[in-house]
């Protein structure tokens, strides 16, 4: 009786298979997608400050104290520009991840992980650090303070406040999805990387 179950399970499983495999590039084209928006903001904004980034890579007392800032802030511009447009494209899409995550991974290593897990703090949320558990006191503060003293609803009218604690929650996502742009490549019909290499 298990037997025909599960054969029957396993030609349900060939059927669907089948009729999905057009649209197998649509993960690796949402990925791409996703992830285009975020590193075009990350290399533009670094490109029209690019003096202050300089000067952030390498400062000890304030800074990342990066050896080279010129030369990591140059590499890290041009990665985040040069990937927005690779992803966008889909063209050396698992090249141009590898980049991308040694990136995610200095962003990681240098900024974020002093911070803990949360991007946003939330004291109610798992892997709350101290950090994070003495930004609610602060958050309700602050709240306090813009009831007695600001228009509070009109304040709120388009979302919540928030402590941004920029934990390694978001680089570790992105990095994430860029392991799996390794495996998946640009996606069938929907990257240029795939049209080439019909050729």
């Amino acid at each position: 009786m298990m037997n025909i179950y599960t054969k029957k399970i396993n030609q349900l499983y060939l059927i669907v298979k089948k009729a999905s495999t057009p649209f197998d590039g649509l993960p690796a084209l949402a990925l791409r997608l996703y992830l285009v928006p975020i590193f075009w903001m990350a290399g533009t904004n670094k490109l029209m400050h690019f003096s202050n980034i300089v000067e952030w890579f390498g400062n000890t007392d304030w800074g990342l104290g990066l050896p080279f800032p010129y030369v990591m802030a140059a590499l890290a511009t041009s990665t985040e520009l040069a990937g927005a447009v690779c992803l966008s494209l889909g063209i050396f899409t698992r090249w141009i991840s590898i980049p991308l995550i040694i990136t995610m991974l200095v962003a990681i290593l240098t900024v974020h992980l002093p911070n803990g897990w949360q991007a946003i703090a939330d004291p109610s949320a798992p892997f709350a650090n101290a950090q994070v558990l003495a930004s609610a006191e602060k958050l309700e503060r602050a709240r306090q303070i813009l009831t007695e003293h600001g228009n509070y609803d009109w304040l709120t009218s388009s979302g919540n406040f928030v402590i941004l604690n920029n934990g390694i929650e978001f680089a570790v996502t992105y990095l994430i999805m860029l392991l799996a742009l390794i495996k998946l490549g640009g996606g069938r019909y929907v990257s240029l990387d795939y049209w080439f290499r019909l050729k």
